[in-house]
């Protein structure tokens, strides 16, 4: 952090290192990425026994199956006997089990190893102990979310704590029943830029009158520069002649049965660190989830929820998808156009926040306090 003696309006952000270091990104990995709750994979993206997805999780290759018993299990993508992928495909699904493509060793759906050439004649070999590594695994809001912690944090705490203090309670998100929702549309974001950047820019609206005119047509307050999201239990009201969370402020679709009428014409925004964004309204739900790859590479998976019904039936999502779609892109140019800056000498010491995106501080405290373990 600067410790340039700055006016009250203003406080230093992270220096730009701390967006550019390789060896920043790999603390990152492990006393971020690794150690937290993250979110890998949507639920209904397994739909059968056998189905399963290879995930990036800091350094880690991680694989979400589910299991024949129907549930979702997480195990690190390695084989216990000489180390290679057993998954070399980003997802799909196996009959009955896993087999290594170098020797293969092969294991079961749950992880234990059931067959490996000759095996039978090595009797001392326990099939159990030398299964796959597990992966602690929690499904909340239709996603599953994996934990590479030796003694994983808590759940509670950390990721559904992170809604309580938005919204004020729990209630509070349950209305919208994201665990029955339906993905409507799935759009994948390659962005050349650093996680943290993505992380600030969805914190603060002192950019959206700039670089989000359709975005503040809908929600008029956000044109002001104060970011709705910060304050707990506000949703950013729409428009007065605002119909719905569309691109052209048309009408959406029926509000999602569990919505209350003090939740109707609002939308609220929750960042669930360190890689989630959420945002709600009265008819759907658009919910981010970030891939770090590198200092200066991430990707974006954005997904619209909607009402099981809505995308059963073929109703045509593109208005509401576009809106959100057009703030992604222009969020993530800007953050990209951000990206090479951090590498310059005018932000060796880096930059500063005006008073609307004060709690970006917060962010970075947080930020330093986890790599300094």
């Amino acid at each position: 952090m600067t410790t340039t003696d700055l006016p009250a309006s203003l406080i230093p952000t992270l220096s730009g290192q701390y967006y550019t270091d390789p060896a920043i990104f790999a603390l990152e990995q492990s006393h971020v990425f690794e150690d937290m709750w993250f979110c890998a994979v949507r639920s209904s993206d397994l739909p059968t026994p056998g189905s399963f997805k290879k995930v990036q999780v800091g350094s880690e290759s991680v694989l979400v199956v589910r299991s024949r018993d129907g549930q979702l299990r997480s195990f690190l993508n390695i084989c216990r006997h000489r180390g290679a992928q057993i998954c070399t495909e980003e997802s799909g699904a196996v009959k009955r089990a896993f087999q290594c493509p170098y020797h293969a060793w092969t294991y079961d759906l749950e992880g234990k190893l059931v067959a490996a050439p000759n095996l039978t004649k090595m009797p001392d070999v326990d099939r159990v102990q030398y299964g796959l590594v597990p992966v602690a695994l929690r499904e909340w809001l239709g996603y599953a979310w994996v934990c590479l912690a030796k003694e994983p944090p808590s759940f509670e705490d950390e990721v559904v704590g992170e809604i309580v203090e938005r919204l004020g309670s729990v209630e509070a998100i349950d209305h919208y029943q994201l665990d029955s929702l339906s993905v409507g549309r799935r759009i994948t974001y390659d962005v050349k830029a650093n996680w943290k950047l993505i992380i600030e820019n969805f914190m603060e609206c002192y950019h959206c009158a700039t670089i989000h005119p359709e975005l503040t047509e809908v929600l008029p307050e956000f044109a002001d520069g104060y970011a709705a999201q910060f304050f707990v239990g506000h949703g950013a009201e729409f428009g007065d002649d605002v119909q719905g969370f569309t691109v052209d402020g048309s009408e959406g679709f029926d509000r999602l049965p569990g919505v209350e009428e003090d939740q109707d014409r609002r939308y609220y925004a929750i960042t669930v660190k360190p890689t989630v964004f959420v945002n709600l309204v009265p008819d759907h739900v658009i919910f981010h989830r970030m891939f770090p790859v590198s200092a200066d590479r991430t990707i974006v998976e954005c997904d619209w929820l909607y009402s099981h019904e809505v995308v059963e039936s073929g109703r045509d999502v593109t208005r509401s998808v576009e809106l959100f779609h057009r703030v992604n892109e222009q969020d993530f140019a800007a953050c990209e156009r951000t990206q090479p800056a951090m590498s310059s000498r005018a932000y060796a010491n880096g930059g500063v926040l005006v008073p609307s995106e004060h709690h970006i501080g917060a962010f970075h405290d947080w930020l330093t306090q986890r790599l300094a373990r």
